[in-house]
């Protein structure tokens, strides 16, 4: 089962009145994202029935991140759990330390967002930026 997200993240709350920059390249990115049409190709994958999954925008930032970086699932998990920037591109709203999901669930992320259309977002997006 699915619920849609909303897309109305403007900031991510972390303690001791700390922000993030604004010209850190995972805030920069999570403005670039095409998080509706996202949202829309992960939902095609469930049914009215069952448990309900992770958020879109969770699951295709962590497949992102990890191609970006070129990290083992479980080094994916762990780089999201201690960078405030990923966890605002993952679109937390409140930083958390604890792991955002086990890595065992990028194998489902990654049957229900393929590489392709990773690709193909991944160049919507790239079309935003200024030449």
């Amino acid at each position: 089962m699915y619920r849609r997200s909303q897309f109305a993240q403007q900031k991510i709350e972390m303690p001791f009145g700390v922000e993030l920059d604004p010209e850190n390249r995972w805030v920069k990115l999570a403005k670039l994202m095409p998080w509706e049409k996202i949202e829309e190709l992960y939902a095609r994958n469930f049914s009215a029935k069952g448990q309900e999954a992770l958020p879109a925008r969770l699951a295709f930032a962590a497949l992102y991140i990890q191609s970006r970086l070129s990290l083992t699932d479980e080094e994916t998990v762990n780089q999201i759990r201690e960078n405030p920037s990923m966890q605002y591109f993952c679109g937390n709203e409140i930083y958390t330390p604890a792991k955002p999901f086990d890595s065992s669930l990028l194998v489902h992320f990654r049957k229900r967002l393929t590489s392709e259309m990773i690709k193909e977002i991944t160049a919507e997006a790239a079309a935003k930026l200024p030449l």
